[in-house]
């Protein structure tokens, strides 16, 4: 089994010529063309989208954890401050309105 990777112009626009998978020299279970337009190469599985080794995208999960922790934690901290905020404006606002010295009365009615 193998494939057929047609040419393509690199990163820096020189053109690549196109090859077969596996490579000579190369892996023998890399029989598979993976890559994008501007890279391409053998590989074994079907589905790989980086021909780099995955150690990198380790890092980025520890780094993408560490910002989302860091983003919940001030997301709890703006719930608490508000919740506590709303509790104090609540619990110190007046129990009965103020009294303006106006008695309200019916129409028609004369007081004595």
């Amino acid at each position: 089994m193998s494939a057929e990777c047609s040419s393509y112009l690199n990163a820096d626009k020189v053109l690549v010529s196109g090859f077969s998978c596996p490579r000579a020299g190369g892996d023998a279970r890399a029989v598979f063309c993976c890559g994008f337009q501007d890279v391409k190469y053998c590989c074994d599985d079907p589905h790989s989208f980086f021909p780099y080794e995955h150690s990198y995208m380790w890092w980025l999960s520890v780094g993408a954890l560490v910002g989302l922790s860091i983003a919940a934690v001030v997301l709890f901290a703006f719930i608490i401050t508000v919740c506590v905020l709303c509790y104090l404006f609540i619990s110190t606002k007046p129990r009965s309105k103020l009294d303006t010295g106006l008695s309200l009365q019916m129409a028609g009615e004369t007081g004595c």
